[in-house]
């Protein structure tokens, strides 16, 4: 039986541990602290039985706010030692930066943004073991975290900056794109739909599905964001996903966010 060891049981990885196991897979997720489902992160003897019990390994744990990697900094060198088959790492496509809306593909260069310790994160796996594959990521929605969600509960903001665009991926592409790289070749995949679309467009498609008024439209200035929310309009870019079309075969079933949305009402 194949086993998936999961390094930070999240919205992403929990579904991606539904579907394996769905499919007779034997799945051990970390979290911060051990549940019922889920080992704690700190317990190095469990997590270091895991890894020697594992076939695959992934992780989607971002850096900590001190720049670092726990990961790579706790576990790095029983990884890099272990008997695996596959090895993943979910990343940011917040690595590349702002680019003024240009397209984007894996060969560009990384660490010029706000993502500075992601891109240190990804270099990292990247250079750990031969068989990884790090998939970069844009923004996620899915069930119970989406555009739809934010307008019925009355907190999303429509903010319309002019020739701005945001790539983006429904999760469960991203849980096909993860089995796909399994019997594809390692290295650094982009993983987003074939649209980038203003965020104001897509809450406004949101509005409609559920038949309600959009939420106005604002300015940057009037949406008055946090500095957080300020970063993401401070970097403009397109996300290429053609690589991992080609190499690994991976269509997305949701190639653009009206199909995606739709999907969810549905």
């Amino acid at each position: 039986m194949p086993h998936m060891l999961i390094f930070g049981l999240g919205y992403t990885a929990g579904r991606l541990a539904d579907r394996l196991r769905s499919e007779d897979w034997q799945v051990t997720a970390t979290r911060r602290e051990e549940t019922d489902n889920a080992i704690a992160f700190d317990d190095a003897a469990a997590v270091l039985a895991a890894i020697g019990e594992a076939t695959h390994i992934i992780s989607s744990v971002p850096p900590s706010r001190d720049g670092s990697e726990p990961v790579l900094s706790q576990y790095g060198e029983a990884i890099k030692a272990a008997s695996l088959e596959w090895t993943g790492y979910l990343s940011s496509t917040g690595v590349y930066g702002d680019v003024k809306g240009a397209w984007v593909d894996e060969s560009a260069p990384i660490g010029s943004g706000r993502r500075r310790a992601r891109s240190q994160a990804d270099i990292g796996w990247q250079a750990l073991r031969e068989d990884v594959r790090v998939l970069r990521l844009p923004g996620i929605y899915g069930p119970g975290r989406n555009p739809i969600t934010r307008v019925q509960q009355g907190k999303a903001k429509r903010i319309n900056v002019p020739g701005q665009v945001f790539s983006r991926i429904h999760v469960d592409d991203i849980v096909a794109a993860v089995i796909d790289s399994f019997n594809g070749p390692a290295g650094v995949y982009n993983i987003s739909d074939d649209l980038p679309a203003p965020q104001h467009e897509v809450l406004a498609y949101a509005a409609q599905l559920i038949g309600v008024e959009p939420p106005p439209l604002l300015s940057l200035e009037q949406a008055d964001l946090s500095a957080s929310a300020l970063g993401f309009y401070e970097e403009n870019r397109r996300v290429a996903n053609g690589k991992a079309k080609r190499l690994l075969g991976w269509e997305p079933l949701y190639p653009e966010y009206k199909a995606g949305m739709a999907a969810l009402v549905k």
